[in-house]
């Protein structure tokens, strides 16, 4: 990794942290395309380079957080109970059936495109709350967490940055959802690593993280994450998740026409 290298992942991680970590998102779902297009991070190893990102960055935001009294309740043992194995599952999956660079931007296209979609209509036309409305039922918050947790195994994103989403259009406060689902992403990333780890000694190709390159990016996401969350209270929720949306569906179209080209 050259210094110019390093530094643009530091300062890509630093100001995508600040603008997601205030809605629960590490930022790894949008950190991944600047990994592939412009680092030049090879496929499979992208994945667990993402998932090093997470565990390096979350910290920070969660910090804060915890010093808020923004953990504080059950919903981060459920999410994490549900995610882990999940996330090792998806790590499995990535490493031997989608290991190619066709099939994989396939699949974000088809993961971030809904995905921003979703954001949009939520943020546009939000669904009915009512203050300290009711969480959904424990088993059906951990299948929930399953469910994202395989995705995020094979995205690199750990799974809280989309489980959060689906808490918050299901009525639960972003305030509350927020620090659960970087807790969830911080717990299943460590888990998704190490599944990578493991898997490196026994798969051929390029499997294992790029160490330099996540550190670098995650310690940007580290400074970043802390200042978002830290900004949570003063920022407008509406338009930061609109954000969200938008550049879900703008990454998502761009590997739908590299991947119909």
């Amino acid at each position: 990794m050259t210094w110019s290298t390093g530094l643009l992942g530091f300062v890509a991680g630093l100001l995508i942290s600040v603008a997601t970590a205030p809605v629960g998102v590490s930022g790894a779902v949008f950190l991944l395309p600047v990994q592939v297009s412009v680092l030049g991070v090879p496929s499979p190893a992208v994945t667990p380079t993402n998932l090093l990102y997470n565990v390096v960055s979350c910290p920070g935001a969660l910090l804060r957080y915890r010093r808020s009294g923004g953990l504080r309740g059950p919903l981060a043992r459920l999410l994490v109970a549900g995610a882990v194995p999940g996330v090792v599952i998806g790590a499995v999956v990535r490493v031997f059936a989608v290991p190619g660079p066709t099939v994989f931007r396939a699949f974000m296209a088809g993961l971030l495109l809904p995905l921003g979609a979703w954001l949009c209509a939520r943020t546009l036309r939000p669904a009915r709350r009512t203050e300290g409305a009711a969480l959904p039922s424990p088993g059906v918050t951990r299948g929930l967490a399953f469910a994202v947790g395989i995705a995020g195994g094979v995205y690199g994103i750990g799974g809280g940055s989309l489980i959060g989403p689906v808490l918050v259009g299901r009525g639960v406060p972003v305030a509350k959802a927020a620090p659960a689902a970087l807790a969830c992403t911080f717990v299943t990333s460590l888990a998704g690593a190490g599944a990578y780890a493991l898997l490196s000694l026994t798969a051929t190709g390029d499997v294992a993280p790029d160490w330099a390159l996540g550190l670098t990016c995650g310690l940007g996401g580290l400074c970043g994450g802390y200042l978002g969350a830290r900004l949570q209270p003063r920022l407008p929720e509406k338009a930061l998740r609109l954000l969200l949306g938008v550049l879900a569906l703008g990454i998502g179209l761009l590997y739908a026409v590299r991947t119909a080209s």
